[in-house]
């Protein structure tokens, strides 16, 4: 190099300090940041400082995309300063001492027991219980480790605005070669920048289609408040591999998917491509009614398109809650109290329901169709997403009814369908990223932390802690073994992280139902027909099959934001028993049942579930799987 082309001196200080921060960047390269937000009163994320400025005289040095790398490292070394390692680590430990004190005054025989906790790789703001009996986590690259700042990146636009997605494998325990990457789809997003980066699904809708896999539709395309994105992909869990398909009709950015009777997807709300403040009142279903229903393992979903579905949905909030019920129509129950409404599949048309008797909008919060043996579910129980409401409330047909109460009342909670048809509340917070002492702040009211548990009367009692409070973004589901894996919500689990510069930026937490304590569980030995058709016969093997007193379907579940709208349970008649094998007889009709898969427990007399099999049930025009 001539003399006259080397840097002068502010360049080779510049370039001396570019040195360093590679060497930092070594040791923070997955750490991104973006400055403070708050959140939409109406619940969403909301916009961030997004990629950090280059340095000019750094870029021209260096280049730059490399300046740009070095000035989100200076972030997020900053951002390690500003809730360093050693409060992480102290708030673990005395979240784990605070559980074992309270957890000490439940006895794991009546009211279960939390038993494990292991990091994950991904903050699983969405979650779906496959039929390999894996489990998918999917969210979002960080763009913040601080956790008194926003983590998501919903108002940036570009490269690190991403997806990311992993499978946890249960049989491999809870090490980190129990879980596999399983990157979305590479996607140039129509934001004019030109930086291909994989799929930004966070905060889509989900449910399962009748051959397993999982249609996502929406995410975020980034820039005020969360821009939805028209982004349609399916995941095949047989091959672990993600489909794309045709874009929608409109951006969704936090929309609600159900399946119904007919096998197909239908698609309501979310905020539009415009932004936040947006949401849609187009309908779409998929796959569009050219395209047979995926039955089949080998039904690729790839490429295809969804359609217009006639009537609209005009929803004020985005995720409402839908359900497919014993008469085979769709129940969507907004979260605005005058806002319920019921589809009808095949006109395609839109009734009104009756209000909502509590008269107030409701926050994220659970909602589950309830138990009604063996012809399907024909009522759901609205439950949680207002902090000062702790009733819950029951629609069957057009009527509603205040049932028994809760402890208290708590926002972003997710509330799960047990084999044994009670259910169990877990997670929640006073507000979106507030547990009780003020927004964005890490420290929680303990009473967030415990369970509540509903009998088959109806009656609720409070349980064991958590490790971690988890409220907004929080998830659970329930594993085929019968145990309930909990997860979810980023801002705690990045309080709490004992190694904020690993790759595990998650964590799970396992519930032992009390029905786990109560002696030998039933054997469920194998499925002899694990393909179906409605009204045929299941027949299965079981070593202690005359104890069996009861056969249940329970749906695996999918869910976000406190919204899980596969969530089903359904009574099997035992039609004959001999020796070690049971006859059980499939559901009536895919009004009772949607098509797809579910998880098939035996149980006693105590109420204790054989770990789960897996039954398909077709649709009237499907094949064998």
């Amino acid at each position: 190099m001539s003399p006259r082309n080397l840097p002068g001196p502010s360049s080779r200080r510049m370039l001396s300090a570019a040195v360093s921060v590679c060497a930092v960047s070594a040791l923070t390269l997955t750490v991104l940041t973006a400055g403070p937000v708050t959140a939409h009163e109406s619940g969403g994320e909301t916009p961030s400082a997004g990629r950090a400025k280059a340095d000019p005289d750094e870029a021209a040095v260096i280049g730059t995309e490399h300046a740009e790398e070095h000035a989100m490292t200076r972030r997020a070394v900053q951002a390690v300063g500003e809730y360093p390692q050693t409060i992480r680590t102290e708030r673990l430990k005395a979240l784990g001492a605070s559980q074992a004190r309270i957890n000490a005054d439940f006895d794991p025989m009546d009211s279960g027991r939390f038993r494990e906790y292991f990091p994950s790789p991904d903050f699983a703001a969405h979650i779906a219980m496959l039929p390999t009996g894996k489990v998918l986590l999917f969210s979002f690259e960080r763009i913040q480790n601080n956790p008194q700042k926003e983590p998501a990146p919903t108002d940036v636009i570009g490269k690190e605005n991403a997806g990311r997605a992993y499978l946890w494998d249960p049989a491999k325990g809870t090490g980190p070669g129990s879980f596999t990457k399983v990157t979305p789809p590479v996607i140039n997003m129509p934001d004019g920048l030109n930086q291909p980066r994989p799929a930004p699904f966070f905060c889509a809708g989900h449910s399962f289609l009748p051959n397993g896999m999982l249609g996502v539709f929406g995410g975020n395309l980034g820039g005020n408040g969360g821009t939805g994105a028209k982004l349609s992909l399916v995941f095949d869990p047989w091959e672990e591999k993600w489909y794309q398909n045709q874009d929608m009709a409109v951006g969704r950015w936090y929309p609600s998917v159900v399946t119904g009777a007919d096998g197909r997807q239908l698609i309501m709300s979310g905020q539009s491509e415009l932004g936040w403040g947006t949401p849609t009142a187009i309908v779409e279903r998929f796959p569009a009614l050219n395209k047979p229903v995926p039955t089949a393992k080998t039904d690729k979903p790839e490429g295809w398109a969804a359609e217009r579905f006639k009537a609209d949905a005009p929803f004020k909030r985005d995720y409402p809650h839908l359900f497919s019920l014993r008469d085979g129509k769709i129940y969507g129950l907004g979260r605005n109290p005058e806002q319920q409404w019921k589809f009808d599949l095949t006109t395609e048309t839109r009734t009104d329901l009756a209000p909502r008797p509590d008269n107030m909008p409701r926050n994220y919060g659970s909602a589950v169709p309830l138990p009604a043996g063996f012809k399907g579910p024909d009522s759901v129980l609205v439950l949680g997403g207002d902090r000062d409401d702790p009733n819950t409330y029951q629609l069957v047909g057009n009527q509603w009814s205040k049932e028994k109460a809760r402890a208290f009342g708590r926002t972003q909670d997710n509330t799960l369908l047990m084999p044994d048809a009670t259910l169990m509340t877990v997670n929640g917070a006073f507000d979106i990223r507030d547990y009780g002492n003020g927004p964005y702040n890490p420290n929680a009211d303990l009473k967030y932390r415990q369970i509540e548990l509903r009998d088959q009367n109806g009656n609720w009692k409070l349980g064991p802690a958590q490790r971690l409070p988890r409220g907004y973004h929080s998830n659970a589901v329930v594993l085929p073994d019968g145990r309930v894996m909990v997860t979810g919500d980023e801002l705690q689990q990045l309080a709490n992280d004992p190694d904020i510069n690993d790759d595990m930026n998650g964590s799970i937490e396992i519930y032992e139902p009390a029905y786990l304590q109560q002696g030998g569980r039933p054997n469920l030995g194998q499925v002899f027909n694990p393909s179906v058709g409605y009204n045929d016969k299941i027949t299965v093997s079981s070593s202690t099959a005359s104890e069996v007193t009861r056969a249940v379907l329970l749906a695996p579940t999918t869910a976000t934001h406190s919204v899980n709208t596969s969530q089903r349970h359904l009574d099997l008649r035992i039609k004959s028993r001999g020796g070690s094998f049971l006859e059980l007889q499939a559901p009536p009709s895919a009004s009772a049942a949607p098509p797809g898969y579910y998880m098939l427990f035996l149980l006693n007399e105590e109420g204790v579930p054989s770990t789960a099999g897996w039954v398909q049930l077709k649709p009237a025009s499907g094949g064998q799987t």
